[in-house]
């Protein structure tokens, strides 16, 4: 079955329509809010009279004083209960993402790049640095390993030795 496309025009038209319903809707709730508001009020703090004495006026305060209190322990309660919520709901999001799973690793595309290349990108091209390798190594010596090759050979000692010239000369060694 072929799909039919809605015209430019229709599209507008629908949208346009939406729109107008939505505004409606929004200020009938607007409206709502300031009735549900002003019937609160009336209902929660009636209008105050002024009382001539200076006992109905501690009276009046004492009073007043008692509803701030009531109104802010249902405050901080109601600031507990959101924050509790909050809490859940953050728990509940890192609860979601652990089951999904792991995040998928996008595939990686191989890049040749030498060695003086990846530095130039990480550092920048301010710093043009260039990677020699064979710079930094020791020189080995060869003589070194002459000499420990001509002390551990015991032929050449024991011949350099013989006779009696070298008998004194193990002799002097020895003592």
């Amino acid at each position: 079955m072929s799909e039919k496309k809605m015209t430019s025009s229709r599209k507008h038209h629908l949208k346009s329509l939406v729109l107008s319903i939505a505004k409606g809707l929004m200020e009938k709730e607007a409206a709502q809010l300031i009735v549900d508001r002003e019937n609160y009020m009336a209902q929660s703090c009636p209008p105050l009279s002024m009382p001539s004495s200076t006992a109905e006026l501690q009276e009046l305060c004492k009073k007043l004083h008692h509803q701030i209190e009531t109104v802010d322990e249902e405050r901080y309660d109601l600031q507990s209960k959101v924050g509790k919520g909050d809490k859940e709901i953050e728990e509940l999001k890192i609860k979601v993402v652990d089951l999904i799973g792991k995040f998928k690793k996008p595939a990686l595309k191989k890049v040749r790049m030498s060695a003086d290349q990846m530095l130039q990108a990480l550092l920048g091209s301010k710093h043009k640095v260039s990677l020699d390798l064979r710079a930094n190594l020791k020189q080995v010596k060869k003589e070194v390993k002459e000499e420990v090759s001509d002390v551990g050979d015991w032929r050449k000692n024991v011949e350099d030795k013989a006779g009696m010239g070298g008998r004194k000369k193990m002799f002097e060694g020895e003592a």
